[in-house]
């Protein structure tokens, strides 16, 4: 049954947004149980056999009484329940064992089982006290999971079944875009009409799972009214336009999930009802008419409290309410006089036995479906401990940690970084309320309290302004709800210091001191000071802890609905770059130059990422995936790094084994690749490889032995276009697409030999690497001057394969990605990530004549596998960043060790005699800035590389930088020039460049 619920409640919030104007008919889930169930309808036909007209009358009835054990009140129940026979029960507020004592008493008492209802809408202890504290619906209208919102729901009713209580008049699905309405307000889910009806569904659906009728409050909708219908009669002036969208939407998607129960409200409403001015709750215009026949509900109806001013001067209210179409009424305290009036009214035909009995037959299958065929016990002992468990308490902890919300992160202040030391805490609220919080926070830093206290003079207030002043980060905790004696202060409170506030109040009391907030650059908002919350916060605010809370309504003019940002453990950290010598203003330009790229069709999105003395300067995402309709780039996004895979992947294990010891540069590639000794390859030495000076050529077309001659006709390349060459691979090179690849060495299923992947579908034979190998070793070398070769590389990866005894992309992960926590970098990456997480590289028109999306854009790495030491490699800009770093930091990372500092200073500054370049690095060209691959500005010291897709790393150990930009302008088409004309990467490096200068 569980399961079968929590399907049907995320169908049902899967079609919120999707209604109709006038939603299907649909039975209610527990109505339809009771109608198909043949034991349930003998039940209720003997009864109605039996039962008189006044029974019958009184089933419709709920009577509200005090949980009190004094003896007038036992008579009064009495009398109720024995002589009148109502049909339910509703206890005010008092205690827990009280009301058992009751339920048990009434339920003896009873010809037919009651229907004990009950008021709760943030839980029992909304009306008994000593029970559960749960969050209010404002509050919960902040969590992204609603999931935890049925949780609740069936907590809830668990809670209701041990007490005896089988309707609980809740949710409230009242949509509060007033924010001065004086009754619902925080009982609401929010203003968001839309999710205020996902919220209403969850917890509905969980207390009906749970077997408690939920009664979703108040028709047609109390949230914009600025007068309690406690004490009079708000008017709703709208268009049925706006109560369609606004008021009645909730209620109208309840309808449409199924749920089973509705109160109707005492509101006033026009443009329904423009005559006479009744009461929704009296008004068949609405009950009838617009709740029952135009938006078909066929579950419970209940009215509000009828002893409410709201429907105060109306005489015979309960007969009123009964003709207006509601089946079941919360009567005032002069019961005999209302039931009197029904009696007369059905005996002068006034309201019709026809109606009574329908009205019955439906609240007596509701108490059968509800577990009311038998007259139910509450067991007294225990009681307390069984409503408030350690399950309940720890649900109540997780509502709470999931409505915390981070409402404004201006600069991405937060995460804080645990290196700022120099943090004040000025606390606000009573003494000791906020030392959990403080006690947390000095896990990660180490503040230093302030105390804002109510009693302080101006002079005193300077000084403690004054001190404040002196700090890097100011926390503000604020757990006072009561801010009028502090204004003064917070008015003349205007650091130059980063400032956040965390308010451990409800929402609304940030009002007293909006402009202080309304300057701050972070706002926390924890809603209680509980301690499970303050620890939370803290965690927060150091990226060690989840906070995704949206802002349920808006608070003023300062934060909107729908304002919150997420940060988890993964969100990086960012530092002001004017406390590093940067200034953010030239830093924005990045933005611009970004997506400047864009909009030409340079790619179609990327990422940049810059690092200060290690520190997160820039890490932006821009653009899409694949252009229109394509997923968003994020942070998380992966990236081909194509040739930036030499010294993100190939370099690093070259530079690991040397410094193990395993060779020297000067050593011949042939010493350990002996397959080379008898070719024109046997004298070349590691170092000449490694500085593109070693006679080989760039590249060879691994791919032209794949493919059968014998499939095609004429030539397989040509200088223009024709019949057979169809497809341009470049400017004066078109191909001709329409070839088959050998068997022997492709497959298009995974099977025996064909283990290494090339692309969907297409699968190498492994043997296909010795056909590489004979390759290399036959190519023609040229003499050793300066001479960019991906050849050089890929026999490097044979190299560290011999050294390592293992495969270069198992190498890596255990030497640098693993002990690095870089969950996002590697060779083969479908093997770990989904492809929606994987940026496309290109569209293969030509050889593989498919979207490559996780695999290696490459053609020579592609055929090798995706595994090779020219590319091959995939990545995002922030783990590249931190890879970079660690070279930077000379093999060092984050207390750990990874290269020695000798190792990374040989790599990075041995340069050429002949070229710019030292060992696998790329460096500016200080000779001729126009084809230098950095900003003009870039010292000659800088070292990295770039790659064909559209990538770059730098290194700038003068000036302690490391930019890092990815992007696929390789996609669609990898002959797309644009990122190189429009100076895309060099431009933003230059940007650094002058963020830095005074």
């Amino acid at each position: 049954m569980r399961n079968f619920i929590l399907l049907f409640l995320l169908t049902a919030i899967s079609l919120v947004g999707t209604a109709r104007e006038t939603p299907p008919s649909v039975d209610p889930l527990l109505l339809y149980k009771a109608m198909h169930d043949k034991k349930c309808q003998r039940w209720v036909d003997s009864l109605m056999n039996r039962l008189s007209m006044k029974e019958k009358v009184g089933q419709l009835f709920i009577y509200t009484i005090a949980p009190t054990e004094t003896k007038r009140n036992l008579a009064l129940l009495r009398e109720a329940v024995a002589t009148y026979k109502v049909g339910g029960l509703l206890f005010s507020g008092g205690k827990l064992q009280s009301q058992a004592v009751l339920t048990n008493s009434a339920q003896k008492q009873a010809r037919i089982p009651l229907l004990i209802t009950f008021d709760g809408e943030w839980g029992l202890s909304m009306r008994l006290r000593g029970t559960p504290v749960f969050p209010r619906n404002m509050v919960l209208g902040c969590i992204q999971d609603n999931r935890l919102i049925y949780e609740y729901g069936r907590e809830m009713a668990r809670q209701c079944r041990e007490i005896g209580v089988q309707v609980n008049f809740a949710p409230v699905a009242d949509v509060n875009i007033n924010p001065h309405n004086p009754v619902i307000n925080t009982r609401s889910f929010g203003q968001n009409a839309v999710k205020v009806a996902e919220k209403v569904i969850a917890y509905a659906s969980g207390l009906e799972g749970g077997g408690v009728l939920s009664v979703c409050k108040h028709f047609p909708g109390h949230g914009d009214t600025d007068v309690d219908s406690h004490k009079a009669l708000p008017v709703l002036p709208f268009t049925r336009e706006r109560l369609d969208s606004v008021e009645l939407y909730p209620f109208k998607e309840a309808i449409r999930a199924g749920l089973s129960g509705m109160m109707v409200g005492h509101l006033q409403v026009p443009i329904i009802d423009p005559v006479g001015g009744l009461p929704s709750s009296l008004s068949r215009n609405i009950v009838y008419g617009l709740l029952t026949e135009e938006l078909a509900f066929k579950g419970l109806i209940f009215t509000d409290a009828l002893a409410m001013r709201g429907v105060a001067g109306n005489t015979s209210v309960s007969l009123q309410a009964l003709k207006a179409g509601n089946d079941m009424v919360l009567t005032p305290r002069n019961l005999k006089e209302e039931l009197d009036a029904v009696y007369k009214a059905v005996e002068k035909g006034e309201l019709s036995m026809e109606a009574i009995n329908l009205k019955c037959r439906k609240v007596l299958m509701y108490k059968y479906v509800l577990g009311l065929k038998r007259k139910p016990v509450v067991q007294l002992s225990g009681l307390g401990a069984r409503v408030n468990t350690p399950q309940t308490r720890d649900l109540i902890r997780r509502l709470n940690l999931a409505a915390i919300t981070v409402i404004s992160n201006k600069k991405q202040l937060l995460p804080l970084h645990t290196e700022t030391k120099e943090m004040a805490l000025l606390e606000v609220g009573e003494p000791g309320e906020l030392d959990a919080f403080a006690t947390r926070l000095s896990r990660y830093t180490t503040p230093v309290r302030f105390r804002l206290r109510k009693e302080m003079n101006e002079e005193q207030s300077k000084q403690l302004r004054d001190s404040l002043a002196t700090y890097k980060r100011i926390i503000v905790a604020i757990s006072e709800q009561r801010l009028a004696p502090y204004q003064t202060f917070f008015a003349r409170f205007a650091p130059q210091s980063p400032t956040l506030y965390t308010f451990f109040t409800p929402g609304k009391m940030m009002l007293q001191v909006q402009r202080a907030i309304s300057t701050a650059q972070a706002v926390i908002l924890g809603h209680s000071t509980s301690e499970d919350v303050q620890n939370q916060v803290a965690d927060v605010l150091f990226a060690k802890a989840t906070a995704n809370g949206r802002l349920s309504a808006s608070i003023g003019g300062v934060f909107h609905e729908g304002d919150g940002v997420t940060i988890t453990p993964e969100t990086p950290v960012h530092f002001i770059p004017e406390e590093y010598g940067l200034r953010s203003e030239v830093l924005a330009r990045i933005d611009s130059i970004a997506m400047e790229g864009i909009r030409n069709g340079a790619y179609p999105g990327c990422q940049v990422v810059v690092l200060k003395e290690g520190h997160v300067m820039v890490n932006q995402s821009f653009g899409t995936h694949a252009g229109v309709n394509s997923e968003l780039v994020t942070p998380r996004s992966i990236y081909d790094l194509a040739s930036l895979s030499k010294t993100t992947g190939t370099l690093l294990a070259l530079m690991k084994l040397y410094d193990k010891g395993r060779f020297n540069l000067t050593d011949k590639l042939s010493d350990y690749l002996p397959w080379l000794l008898r070719t024109n390859k046997k004298e070349i030495t590691i170092r000449e490889v490694l500085l593109h000076q070693s006679g080989l050529p760039p590249g060879i077309p691994f791919y032209s032995e794949l493919i059968d001659k014998s499939s095609y006709r004429g030539r397989l390349f040509s200088a223009n276009r024709n019949t057979q060459h169809t497809l341009q691979l470049a400017p004066g090179t078109w191909a001709n697409p329409n070839f088959s690849f050998k068997p022997e060495y492709i497959s298009a299923v995974q099977e025996g030999d064909y283990t290494l992947p090339v692309s969907d579908g297409l699968w190498l034979n492994r043997s296909y690497i010795s056909v590489i190998k004979q390759e290399i070793a036959k190519a023609p070398m040229k003499d050793k001057t300066y001479r960019y070769s991906d050849v050089g590389f890929i026999l490097l990866r044979f190299l560290v394969e011999r050294l390592a005894d293992r495969p270069m992309d198992e190498y890596l992960r255990h030497e640098y990605f693993d002990p690095m926590g870089l969950e996002r970098t590697a060779y083969l990456p479908l093997r770990q990530h989904s492809k929606q997480e994987i940026v496309p590289s290109s569209i293969d028109r030509f050889l593989r004549k498919d979207t490559l999306r996780g695999f290696v854009n490459d053609e020579s790495a592609a055929f090798q596998g995706g595994v090779a030491g020219n590319a091959g490699l995939f990545s995002t800009a922030n783990e590249v960043a931190r890879i970079h770093q660690m070279l930077l930091n000379g093999g060092e990372l984050n207390g750990e060790r990874y290269l020695s500092e000798e190792t990374c200073r040989l790599f990075t500054t041995d340069g050429s005699k002949i070229s710019r370049r030292v060992l696998g690095f790329d460096r500016p060209d200080m000779k001729n800035l126009k084809n230098s691959p950095c900003a003009p500005s870039a010292p000659a010291s800088l070292y990295g590389h770039t790659g064909f897709t559209g990538t770059c790393a730098w290194i700038d150990s003068e000036n302690q930088l490391v930019y890092v930009f990815l992007s696929n302008r390789t996609y669609p088409d990898p002959t797309n020039k644009k990122l190189q004309q429009l100076g895309i990467r060099e431009r933003i490096q230059e940007v650094i460049y002058e963020a830095m200068k005074e």
